[in-house]
This record gives structure tokens, sequence and C-alpha cells, in this order.
């Protein structure tokens, strides 16, 4: 897929004529956070670093795997950004610019007021552009769901989940729990939601793993 930039519309369009990938491919996205905002932060580093806010159609792929979106406003959306191809870039480019404040706000907002101040900045600069209907949804599986659903300007109120759940996460004191993963590879960030608050890695599936793997591997050769 193409990527998107505010100045370029043709970009836009050229990135919803490729197909969606099919059910049976894997799906790209990671989802370890614990949170909405940190999984969208990590959204920047998928499986094998697939960046999930490459394109618009991405994006909307992403919200809609995180719940965010149902299938019913991801098509709109999508029909929107067909006919609003520069409404549809400039979304990209400030959810990106959400991302890396809420990226900023995880690692450093613990330690630094300053991160905090401009993260609280970021996070009502979102909250207050918007307008629309805050409700609960039930879903296929019988669970809730809290939803946005935008009102005027489709576009804006997006990342709007994502943004709350990081207001949350303010409001409830969470950010002492939120950690890095301990592989220094790895720059994904997540909830510590453990009783001894030692949580190390992001997935003991994979980093987890790996680490244990390498220490096997020195436990070996001191042999």
């Amino acid at each position: 897929m193409l990527s998107l930039t505010p100045s370029s519309d043709s970009a836009t369009v050229s990135a919803f004529a490729q197909p969606r990938a099919s059910s049976s491919e894997r799906s790209p996205f990671v989802f370890v956070g614990e949170r909405l905002w940190l999984d969208f932060v990590n959204c920047e580093h998928g499986l094998r670093r697939f960046d999930s806010l490459r394109d618009f159609e991405t994006m909307v792929r992403w919200l809609e795997a995180a719940s965010v979106l149902d299938a019913e406003r991801g098509g709109g959306i999508r029909r929107r950004a067909q006919q609003q191809p520069a409404g549809a870039a400039a979304a990209l480019v400030d959810a990106r610019r959400v991302r890396g404040a809420l990226r900023s706000l995880a690692e450093r907002g613990p330690m630094s007021e300053r991160i905090r101040t401009e993260g609280l900045a970021e996070i009502n600069r979102v909250l207050g552009r918007s307008a629309g209907t805050r409700r609960v949804d039930l879903r296929g599986d019988g669970t809730f769901i809290r939803s946005f659903v935008p009102v005027g300007d489709a576009f804006a109120g997006l990342v709007i989940p994502v943004v709350e759940s990081a207001a949350d996460a303010l409001i409830l004191g969470e950010l002492s729990r939120v950690r890095r993963c301990a592989d220094q590879r790895c720059q994904r960030v997540f909830y510590d939601n453990t009783k001894n608050g030692r949580r190390r890695w992001c997935d003991m599936a994979t980093c987890g793993n790996r680490a244990k793997a390498a220490r096997h591997r020195e436990k070996l050769r001191s042999h």
C-alpha cells in the first residue's frame, strides 16, 4: 500500500485501490498493551515491524481489529475517504501525531511532569475538537463496548476512544504501571497488571521466549 501525506490526494486514492488481506492471512496487528492507548502506541511495531499507520486503509483496519470501529462504521469511513481524500490524509497525519505524544507519555510520563503536562495538552486538544455521541454497544459475542459516534467531521472522531483510554490512565493513576518491554530490541509498551508489578516482557511467546532461549545458550557456552 502507498503511504499517505496531506499533500498527496492521489496517494490516498491509490491506497484504497489495494485489496484487503484475506481472513486466512495472519494479522500483522499485535495487541499486548492491556490498554487501548498502549496498543495504539505499539501499532508502529506490529509483526515484522509492520506500521499500522502507514496508510489510511491500514489505520482503519487496525481500528476495526481493536474494536474501535465496527464493520458498518468502517465501511462508512472508507467511503468518506474516497470522497474526501484530503480529509483522510490529514486524519492519518494527526493520528501519527497523537501516537507520538502517547508514546512519550507511556515511556517518560511516569518520570517527567513536563511530559505528563504535554500529554495532557494533546489529549485535551483531541477531545476538545470533536463532537459526537458516546454510547455502549452490544457486540456479536454478547459482550459490551463503549463507542464514540462523531457528528459532523467523521475523521475527527476516529482516535477519540484511544485518547479517552489515555485519559483514563491519567485519571486512574496507571502511568506508574506502564512498562517498556525488557528486550532492548523491542519498543512495545504495556500496562503491568500483575500483583507484584514485575512483568518484564510485552509477550512471553515472543520476547520472553527469546530471552529464555538466550539464557539457555549462554548456560550451554559456560559449561
